[in-house]
């Protein structure tokens, strides 16, 4: 039975399919250009890194395209199937945003609800004759 394939990225491997829209890279100019990309935020060691490519070219998103046996130098390429997972990926996060856009607008109207209902009670002024006690005559 075939491995299922990568369903929802991490965030690793999203800037590792990102840095391939440039074109062929090698592991060295992954790890930098993801560095870049990312402002240094995103640091991905070399494990990490060739675990990825590994599992990447696994599922058919990456292929390698020169390898260059002496210095140990291996170039990949993106595949269809691997922008195809980057498109996802990219549209998986926009609902993301969205539906925490949604959650942020419907707590900002529970907020202004609420100091209504507040500036309401502030300005509530008592009307002896509304609230008159019923052993009182009028």
């Amino acid at each position: 039975m075939p491995k299922k394939a990568l369903i929802n990225l991490t965030e690793p491997m999203f800037y590792v399919l990102m840095a391939f829209r440039n074109g062929p890279l090698c592991g060295t100019d992954i790890a930098s250009n993801v560095n870049e990309l990312t402002s240094g935020r995103v640091n991905i060691g070399p494990a990490t890194l060739y675990t990825l490519l590994a599992k990447f070219q696994e599922a058919g998103y990456i292929y390698e395209v020169d390898k260059n046996v002496a210095g140990r130098k291996r170039t990949y390429v993106l595949s269809k199937d691997g922008l195809k997972a980057y498109s996802d990926e990219i549209k998986r996060l926009q609902r993301c945003l969205i539906d925490a856009q949604t959650i942020e607008k419907m707590k900002q109207e529970i907020i202004e609800e609420n100091n209504e209902n507040t500036t309401k009670e502030k300005t509530f002024k008592y009307d002896p004759e509304k609230y008159r006690n019923p052993g009182q005559g009028r």
